[in-house]
């Protein structure tokens, strides 16, 4: 799997998606809401393999998306956006440390 950032800077979705993430950050709990959304009993230590998890989980919920699938939940996929951006900015902070 290549970069998770690099991943991130190439992925294309909606402006309205991207915009409700962007203003969700501020509510993001890594200890709470990544363990919700991992589905793990602990959240991943660092925020590389975290982001290996949550876009691996968005890219399904993207397909369930454009395949316009009764399922597809928007409070979910803005959720793991969120959490996508947090953790990215998460490990972007580290490596300027």
């Amino acid at each position: 799997m290549q970069n998770p950032i690099v991943s991130l800077r190439q992925m294309r979705r909606p402006t309205l998606l991207i915009k409700a993430a962007r203003h969700g950050i501020s509510t993001y709990r890594r200890e709470k809401d990544l363990r919700r959304l991992t589905q793990c009993d602990t959240p991943p230590k660092s925020a590389e393999h975290a982001l290996q998890l949550l876009l691996l989980k968005e890219e399904v919920i993207e397909d369930i998306r454009r395949a316009g699938d009764a399922g597809y939940s928007v409070r979910q996929h803005v959720a793991i956006m969120i959490a996508l951006m947090a953790e990215a900015r998460h490990m972007l902070r580290a490596t300027l440390v």
